[in-house]
């Protein structure tokens, strides 16, 4: 399989102060999850920030070339730096930790800790992200659906709950006053999973003679699968960012994945060069049309 490389490419360059910010789980999160739309606006001179809300220390480790136990004994260090070695990758300017433990799965010993994510109040995981939207005074918030009956992990379930919250709260100077001053982010996304990448996945495998990891049951859910995203985002010359960023957690993935690398780096960048968000609030008035900037018709 032919190794991911960078794209040289031409990009306009903002001048304004424009800033997006990302809302994830776990550490690899961002890179299985919009990773060529932050490094495309990171291009464009948009200043791009990571809220990552838990250290990832309850995932197991997927790659057979690794010692497991050894790996285990110190997995919350080994994902905070693999996160950094893929947020490089993608471009993000600056990672925020909210440091909260992983909280495993539902019902599980982890899920039940009081230093969990899951167990975390509300209001005190809201306040720490409505800070640093104050901060950083972000247009763009992205974070995910408020459907996820595919991967209901409480972790990712969490995060659509605090990004909702501090959306709203943000902007109100009589919330969180000690946050700092308000700030209304303009528009929050949904970042949406885009079954037509799988689809076309699928039969470039078939028409190159190589096996496809997608089993007919699988193919039959995106088949099934609505998309009802408002926004796609060109990232042709970006394509090669989720690859070498999913490869940086080395721990979660496994780099001989059929599922995740089986095609040709050059093919798997550029068979569908797009990656989908729904816009959440404010709730649009009708779909938007052909929509592919997440800024567009903002000051």
């Amino acid at each position: 399989m032919s190794e991911a490389r960078a794209v040289p490419v031409s990009v306009p360059v903002v001048t304004e102060r424009r800033c997006i910010v990302t809302v994830h789980a776990h550490p690899d999160d961002e890179s299985s999850k919009g990773p060529g739309t932050i490094a495309r606006y990171r291009a464009e001179g948009v200043r791009t920030v990571l809220v990552c809300c838990t250290d990832g220390a309850e995932g197991d480790v997927h790659n057979p070339a690794l010692d497991a136990e050894a790996v285990k004994a110190d997995l919350k260090n080994v994902r905070r730096q693999e996160l950094e070695a893929a947020t490089a990758i993608i471009g993000y300017d600056r990672v925020v930790h909210l440091d909260y433990r992983d909280s495993g799965m539902a019902d599980s010993e982890a899920n039940a800790h009081p230093e969990s994510f899951h167990q975390a109040p509300l209001e005190e995981a809201t306040e720490k992200l409505v800070a640093i939207l104050r901060e950083e005074r972000p247009q763009v918030l992205i974070t995910y659906p408020d459907v996820q009956d595919q991967y209901p992990h409480p972790d990712h379930l969490k995060v659509h709950d605090i990004s909702m919250a501090a959306f709203l709260a943000s902007g109100d100077p009589g919330a969180f006053p000690s946050a700092g001053p308000a700030h209304q982010v303009d528009r929050l996304f949904y970042v949406t999973w885009p079954a037509e990448r799988v689809r076309k996945m699928h039969e470039m495998f078939v028409e190159l003679g190589l096996e496809s990891p997608y089993d007919a049951e699988f193919l039959a859910r995106i088949d099934a699968h609505v998309d009802d995203a408002t926004h796609k985002v060109d990232i042709t010359g970006f394509g090669h960012i989720r690859e070498l960023a999913l490869k940086a957690h080395a721990t979660q993935v496994d780099p001989t994945s059929k599922w995740w690398f089986g095609l040709p780096s050059d093919v798997q960048a550029e068979i569908y060069p797009f990656e989908h968000y729904r816009l959440a609030l404010p709730v649009p008035e009708g779909e938007p049309q052909d929509a592919s900037d997440l800024f567009e018709g903002l000051a």
